[in-house]
């Protein structure tokens, strides 16, 4: 009877113990689960932070006033992009408005989910063009525009109207991309993997889903995107003295441009090292 009652006393001092231990960190299981949550969320904010502290200048000035012209429209123009943004050919010729075709670019669709993973394919695949020209930015300034004046032009000649240029953009970047980087895999939204070369053909066909319709200007991108490489590895496509002369004088600007791009290339050289 003894034994029995000693055993008793023995397993209430053990529950004792761990309520106190409980008590004396004030957490239960369910808190450590908030605690852990909380720590991963400000883990991903941190890394967030710190990659756009990292993003090359053009980049960064791209997605920034994208964000601020949506942000614009979500709130004085009920989440639509800003009209006096937008494309509008009649605009553009009649009443000189000639900034809406280089504006246009700044569209990536309504603030939402679909603008989030746009900004996010910018942000992945533009910034690492503009890093891996970082000796010699002035060519990834040239792709761009090469880019840009592709869809101006192309585009009304071959009769489409566009809406979502930046979207359109963002299919020539991934093509570019994907051509630097032949042969390597990929992975998609930790499901599966595939090789680089199909990474723009399967964004057509996610835009086919999401969208119900052919994907004709994504697909132009492409088109684009393919023509550039051409031009760039037969030497047609060149960068002009006259932009090489700007970059590498004691201009302000071209001065503040090859300090942000010197950080860049330091980064590649701890790289090699």
């Amino acid at each position: 009877m003894d034994d029995s009652e000693d055993e008793y006393d023995s397993e209430d001092e053990y529950d004792m113990e761990e309520d106190d231990d409980e008590d004396l960190f004030g957490l239960d299981e369910e808190d450590f689960d908030t605690a852990e949550s909380e720590f991963a969320e400000a883990d991903q904010m941190q890394r967030f932070l710190e990659g756009w502290k990292n993003t090359p200048p053009l980049t960064k000035g791209y997605l920034s006033a994208s964000f601020a012209a949506t942000a614009y429209g979500y709130i004085a123009c009920k989440n639509e992009f800003p009209p006096f943004l937008a494309l509008d050919w009649k605009k553009v010729t009649k009443s000189f408005q000639i900034w809406r075709p280089f504006t246009a670019f700044l569209n990536f669709g309504q603030l939402g989910l679909g603008y989030a993973m746009t900004a996010h394919f910018v942000w992945t695949y533009m910034s690492t063009l503009e890093r891996l020209h970082h000796a010699i930015p002035y060519d990834f300034w040239i792709m761009i525009g090469f880019g840009v004046m592709s869809m101006i032009v192309g585009y009304p000649l071959l009769k489409q109207n566009p809406k979502l240029l930046g979207h359109n953009l963002s299919t020539f970047l991934v093509y570019i991309w994907a051509r630097f980087h032949e042969g390597m895999e990929v992975n998609m939204f930790e499901l599966f993997n595939t090789r680089a070369e199909l990474l723009p053909w399967f964004f057509l066909a996610q835009t086919f889903l999401l969208e119900g319709e052919l994907p004709v200007l994504d697909f132009l991108g492409i088109v684009f995107g393919h023509i550039y490489h051409h031009f760039k590895t037969v030497g047609i496509l060149r960068a002009p003295p006259s932009l090489v002369a700007w970059y590498k004088s004691d201009a302000a600007l071209a001065k503040d441009l090859r300090n942000k791009y010197r950080a860049i290339s330091e980064d590649f050289e701890l790289l090699g090292d």
